[in-house]
């Protein structure tokens, strides 16, 4: 596999941005296994953006001969309160996200924030170095990676250690590559201006677009953040752990507009999750209503469907018969014991 062909798989859909696609080809012209990092909290159950479409993006950088490393950030996960901030529970719940992420990701390496934190003794004096570079109004801007409000009046000390951490995280890998949703991308860009400064390696940025949730946004022109699935809204997404019958209503019952492309989110799940591990997509429909009908290409799909040659219900269909191909394989190799399932409960 040559450069190219190794880019354009880094570039395939979710992907929204590289930053920048140069410094991509010129790393991978000398370096042919550089070393690649998502970071994940662990913030309850997983669902299809934050296992499925993560994962298969993950895979696309494994094939192109990445180095890939998931790192589950325990620390921000407690600093950021989720899971109650309990860290029993987030002990436990990263067992259940390390299961997962290797049925999904085996070529991946796995990484916990603790355990980094233990074998690195320079980390807290290179944190603190780092923190030299950052104004607390800076700081401040940043929150939003955490899913904070920038102007949030009542925060705790301990949230601001996140951003700055989160950037300390990324040199102590030795990465070359950093990965994440679009939501990350304030503290990649933060990375890429401090760390010259510290004569640190500056990682190229690779973002892809978040899966949004199956609701009719509240705001279109913003889905990307403001309409992402979400493990704290039960009817926004698909969750590993739902049935095929689940799986089936949900995506019945989602918002799909005749004739809407724009942040329709089962062309969005049609483009990231289906047309990334199928060569076709069939669309099922009786011969009086024309028949069934094929597809090789997304565009082609979306097309069809904004001249409305498709209808919602079918589309619909479709996009459930091919979660439910996708999920069950998955959810049948995944244990969650109840105990578990009713300790992440509590911590919505």
């Amino acid at each position: 596999m040559d450069v190219i062909e190794k880019v354009e798989l880094i570039e395939r859909p979710p992907t929204e941005e590289i930053v920048t696609r140069e410094e991509l080809i010129q790393l991978l012209k000398t370096n042919s296994s550089p070393k690649h990092y998502i970071g994940l909290e662990i913030s309850g159950f997983l669902h299809l953006g934050s296992l499925i479409s993560t994962g298969f993006k993950i895979n696309d950088f494994v094939k192109a001969g990445v180095n890939c490393t998931i790192f589950l950030a325990d620390w921000h996960t407690m600093i950021n309160d989720k899971l109650g901030g309990d860290w029993d529970t987030i002990s436990k719940v990263s067992k259940y996200y390390e299961d997962a992420f290797k049925l999904v990701c085996p070529e991946a390496k796995i990484v916990l924030g603790s355990d980094l934190y233990e074998s690195k003794k320079e980390y807290w004096k290179e944190f603190m170095k780092f923190t030299k570079h950052m104004s607390l109004k800076r700081t401040m801007r940043t929150l939003t990676i955490m899913g904070r409000s920038e102007d949030e009046s009542k925060i705790d000390l301990a949230k601001l250690l996140y951003p700055p951490m989160q950037a300390v995280d990324i040199h102590s890998l030795d990465l070359d590559i950093v990965h994440a949703g679009m939501d990350q991308r304030k503290i990649h860009m933060l990375v890429r201006e401090i760390f010259p400064k510290m004569n640190w390696k500056v990682p190229v940025a690779v973002h892809h677009k978040l899966l949004p949730g199956l609701s009719k946004p509240a705001e279109q022109n913003d889905l990307q953040i403001l309409g992402k699935m979400s493990k704290s809204d039960p009817n926004s997404g698909i969750f590993i752990h739902n049935s095929n019958e689940e799986i089936l209503n949900k995506i019945k019952k989602s918002w799909c507009e005749e004739g809407n492309i724009l942040n329709n989110p089962l062309l969005e799940i049609s483009k990231n999750i289906i047309f990334h591990e199928f060569n076709e997509m069939k669309i099922e429909r009786p011969e009086k209503f024309g028949g069934n009908l094929e597809y090789f290409e997304y565009k082609q799909l979306e097309s069809d469907f904004e001249k409305k040659k498709i209808h919602p219900s079918d589309l619909k269909q479709a996009v459930g018969n091919y979660l439910v191909k996708v999920i069950s394989p998955i959810r049948e190799k995944l244990n969650l014991s109840e105990e578990l399932y009713n300790s992440i409960k509590k911590s919505y």
